[in-house]
């Protein structure tokens, strides 16, 4: 009898210590993103986003505890961004990536996630092809085709027939450009002169006046947000394009970061997109309750939302296979995954990796308290990725 309660004494220390052992080995998640320098306001949303998941549903998934690991890249640096991955994928030894603002960036750690079997899930960068460098890559952001078309579908139901598009010259503005285009003149508009402006323009007034000389019904703008925004928004009112009749149409650039430095200037501005901070619905009440707790001055963005649904991802990667390391059957059990995001109805394309979700056209008001807010008004739904047709 002494020999049988030593054994189950043994046996139940073992069981418990290998409980232990397994609730102290976290499932880690690496984050790579600008934690420093001008593009940092994407880590602190993707930060502030994470931390708003968690306090919603737990730091733990089937009783392994969840732990988020942040490396700064610094901005859109694709050899930085390979060695931080790097580092957290041998060193750290991360069960998943996430992050990734810029377009480069993503591309860039493609091999490496390829030979590491590491998922990542994209919260922001909106390439199309991202993707299908790679079958682990996750996209929880959107496409610029994805939000573009929409807009185009939306310019000739109110009988717009005539647009100048005005983008800057780098691969996200001439997506848009293009994905615009085709959807506009395939509706019977007509571009009547497609402009694209250097990176560093800093004066948009020529640009805008010169828009402005082909007397259109409309402008298109595809802008990188923060200064530029700025500054062609300014030119636009200054140069009484509205008072002509000449409606702004984007997508971002009336993003929560920039709207009220933006000022009376954006009032009218109309921009199709993905996510407002004013969207009305319980899941994004929830979500900026949660925020706002942890962060009262927090402003959520597409970047906010970006995060947020990235974490659901991964918790429900981490829950379908129990917390192992898994990677194959990790990615299998999100393609087709579908559910209500603090945007709207969401679902993860089982093809492509990338959203198929709700753009919503907004225009630029005054709320309740005064401040700027991209209200909606109508809705396109479950908009595809239109970039991968043109693969």
């Amino acid at each position: 009898m002494l020999k049988l309660k030593l054994l189950l004494a043994t046996s139940l220390a073992a069981t418990t210590l290998t409980m232990t052992a397994q609730a102290d080995d976290p499932v880690k998640v690496g984050i790579v993103a600008p934690l420093s320098g001008p593009f940092s306001d994407y880590g602190q949303q993707f930060r502030q986003a994470i931390d708003a998941y968690q306090a919603q549903h737990g730091k733990s998934v089937g009783g392994h505890s969840v732990e988020f690991i942040y490396k700064d890249n610094g901005g859109p640096d694709p050899g930085r961004t390979r060695s931080v991955a790097q580092e957290l994928i041998v060193q750290e030894q991360v069960d998943y990536l996430g992050g990734f603002v810029f377009t480069p960036n993503a591309l860039a750690v493609a091999p490496l996630i390829n030979k590491a079997k590491t998922p990542a899930v994209i919260f922001n960068a909106a390439t199309s092809a991202i993707t299908q460098q790679s079958d682990y890559f996750v996209r929880t952001s959107y496409t610029t085709p994805q939000v573009s078309v929409p807009v185009a579908v939306y310019a000739k139901e109110e009988g717009i027939d005539k647009v100048v598009t005005l983008v800057t010259d780098y691969g996200p503005g001439i997506d848009a450009e293009q994905a615009f285009a085709k959807q506009f003149e395939k509706d019977g508009g007509e571009i009547l002169r497609s402009v694209r402006m250097p990176m560093n323009t800093t004066d948009f007034g020529p640009f805008v006046q010169g828009a402005k000389s082909e007397a259109p019904d409309a402008i298109y703008v595809f802008l990188p947000g923060g200064p530029p925004t700025y500054g062609f928004v300014k030119a636009y009112a200054d140069n009484g394009l509205m008072e002509e009749g000449i409606r702004f149409l984007g997508t971002a650039e009336t993003q929560e970061l920039d709207l009220q430095t933006l000022g009376s200037s954006a009032l009218g501005l109309h921009t199709g997109f993905h996510y407002s901070q004013a969207h009305d619905s319980p899941e994004n009440q929830a979500f900026l309750d949660s925020l706002h707790s942890l962060y009262p001055d927090a402003i959520a963005n597409w970047a906010s939302v970006g995060a947020y649904d990235g974490a659901h991802v991964i918790y429900k990667m981490i829950e379908a296979t129990g917390g192992e390391k898994k990677p194959e059957a990790a990615v299998d059990a999100v393609k087709g995954l579908s559910w209500i995001s603090p945007r709207g109805p969401m679902m993860i394309d089982s093809d492509y990796r990338s959203p198929i979700q709700n753009v919503y056209m907004r225009k630029v008001v005054k709320g309740e308290s005064g401040e700027l807010v991209n209200k909606e008004f109508k809705v396109y739904e479950e908009q595809p990725d239109y970039g991968r047709f043109e693969e």
